[in-house]
């Protein structure tokens, strides 16, 4: 009798630009997403509503103060099959909801705390019949060529605002069919961003080497930190994900936990061997939760 195998759970956060506060999205079985809401300064955490479906993490985004995400979700079952919404995390009920149809574009990105910029097309810019939207908020198309793409171009631009720069472009290589890997990155594409305290001194790279490994992750990565004052770099390995908090820790998801690595008192990031768990969140499993009045008031 053969053991069954635990599904892989992968993480991806998101940080809020003015706030520290932060979505966590959980994701495992691979149908099944957890949303939590993260304070990373006291790294509290709550955890939210599931979504029996997909959700596209990197087509999100937190307004600046944290208080909504924009999300775009798929079940592929009527009445929308794919949908765009604005929540209150940790919770994924719909403040606004607007039907996609399809797996192309979606999501989108905040451009201020009340201005949506919508990654759907012309005639998928309206609202679902029962939804409306206050007047303090408004809604604009995303980018040149709206409701297309898939996760680029709205994670590149999030990417980007966020202090992130695409030093090495990385060449893709499709492989055929039955592939470990179907898409490799040789030279992997690289993102760097610099600490937010400490500048130029230590950089945080992202080393993006591949997409749809078979029985593995969608996206393979690998985080570094170089530190400039002593020409050292440290890898972390496989990762989900990784960001400097505000304060300037270093923070990374990886292996269904979520690690801080703090910086001493003379400085300097600590050795990587001292990074604390924050919460392991493996052993989670689908549970219906109702949202409070708050989560379903703009």
């Amino acid at each position: 009798m053969t053991e069954e195998l635990k599904p892989q759970i992968r993480l991806y956060a998101i940080l809020a630009r003015e706030a520290p506060l932060a979505v966590v999205f959980r994701r495992g079985p691979s149908k099944r997403v957890q949303l939590l809401l993260w304070r990373t300064d006291s790294h509290q955490f709550h955890e939210g509503q599931w979504l029996k479906g997909r959700i596209y993490e990197r087509r999100c985004d937190l307004s600046p103060s944290g208080n909504r995400l924009i999300y775009f979700a798929a079940n592929y079952k009527t009445p929308y099959f794919s949908w765009t919404a604005v929540s209150r995390p940790p919770f994924l009920t719909a403040l606004a909801l607007w039907p996609k149809g399809d797996g192309w574009g979606g999501g989108g990105l905040f451009a201020r705390e009340n201005t949506i910029l919508l990654n759907h097309r012309a005639e998928e810019m309206r609202l679902a019949e029962e939804f409306s939207l206050p007047r303090k908020i408004q809604i604009r198309p995303f980018g040149e060529r709206p409701g297309w793409g898939e996760d680029s171009p709205i994670v590149d631009a999030r990417l980007s605002r966020d202090g992130w720069l695409r030093i090495q472009e990385g060449k893709a290589i499709e492989h055929s069919i039955g592939a470990s890997v179907w898409i490799e990155f040789s030279p992997p594409q690289v993102w760097a961003k610099p600490h937010p305290r400490l500048g130029a001194r230590y950089e945080l790279q992202m080393h993006i080497q591949g997409l749809h490994q078979r029985d593995g992750p969608l996206y393979i990565i690998e985080h570094s930190m170089s530190d400039q004052g002593n020409g050292s770099t440290v890898s972390l390995g496989r990762t989900d994900w990784a960001d400097w908090s505000h304060s300037g820790d270093l923070l990374f998801a990886k292996e269904g936990q979520l690690f801080r690595l703090g910086v001493s008192r003379n400085g300097a990031l600590n050795e990587l061997d001292n990074a604390q768990v924050l919460i392991d969140l493996k052993d989670r499993a689908f549970k219906e939760v109702a949202p409070p009045s708050k989560a379903k008031q703009w």
